[in-house]
């Protein structure tokens, strides 16, 4: 089986480190990342500058490169170059995040919008991202992106994204995997001035209303969660609110 490998925290993050060495016991695996932070580009691509690659050496991966682009980028082009010399990608695997992906960050996150590319392009794909910018455990991460993966090339549907968020906690202190909902997560944030006289976002994540199996609230009471993502921003429930209007 061969993997694309692709993350937005950059080629040094020690979270596609771990990923790569997981995935690299039971398939061939192929890297193109980011290099350097890339968080909160989403699904962005870049249209208007070049895209440099490089390539590096990287643990366990069979090919690694190093891109100037977004995440997103980062995935088109590894599918690009890897068909182009006849290999044929079985799966995406994006992350492990440094950070969870929950709720509304699935709209801005950079792990998800890369997955997200791959689907899109009818590839089966997976996201992975642990609860903490400055994480220490990785192992149920891993654990559950192996694991997983039969399943996901079984049963879920091109077009789709499987989410897992995992606590950053022993394997062992982890209660379980739950199947969660997005939840309503909002953030309290606003823009900061800086010295240099540019401004800063920055904030935390507060929670408005609570609903069932709701992937916040599932990871703070120590859970993993997986979520199924879909792409269609279409407002079915709005069609006849809407198609009575007069146009």
């Amino acid at each position: 089986m061969n993997i694309l490998v692709v993350n937005d925290d950059g080629i040094n993050a020690a979270g596609i480190n771990k990923l790569v060495q997981a995935l690299s016991r039971v398939a061939d695996v192929y890297v193109f990342a980011p290099d350097g932070q890339r968080s909160a580009k989403s699904h962005s691509l870049t249209l208007t500058d070049c895209v440099y690659m490089t390539p590096v050496d990287f643990p366990g991966a069979v090919k690694a490169y190093t891109l100037s682009g977004t995440p997103a980028d980062c995935t088109k082009f590894g599918l690009q170059l890897l068909e182009d010399e006849g290999i044929r990608v079985d799966m995406v695997y994006s992350g492990i995040n440094m950070g969870s992906n929950l709720g509304r960050d699935t709209l801005y996150s950079g792990t998800i919008g890369a997955a997200a590319e791959a689907a899109l392009d009818g590839y089966k794909a997976v996201a992975v991202s642990v609860d903490s910018h400055t994480p220490t455990y990785f192992e149920k991460a891993c654990e559950l992106a192996v694991g997983l993966m039969d399943r996901v090339m079984e049963k879920l549907d091109a077009g789709y994204v499987l989410s897992i968020n995992v606590p950053d906690l022993p394997a062992e202190k982890i209660k379980g995997v739950r199947l969660a909902n997005l939840g309503p997560r909002y953030y309290d944030d606003r823009f900061y001035p800086q010295e240099d006289g540019g401004f800063m976002l920055s904030g935390h994540p507060s929670f408005e209303e609570i609903c069932e199996n709701q992937d916040s609230i599932l990871i703070s009471e120590g859970y993993a969660t997986v979520t199924p993502l879909q792409f269609d921003f279409t407002a079915y429930d709005q069609f006849e609110n809407v198609g009575g209007w007069d146009f």
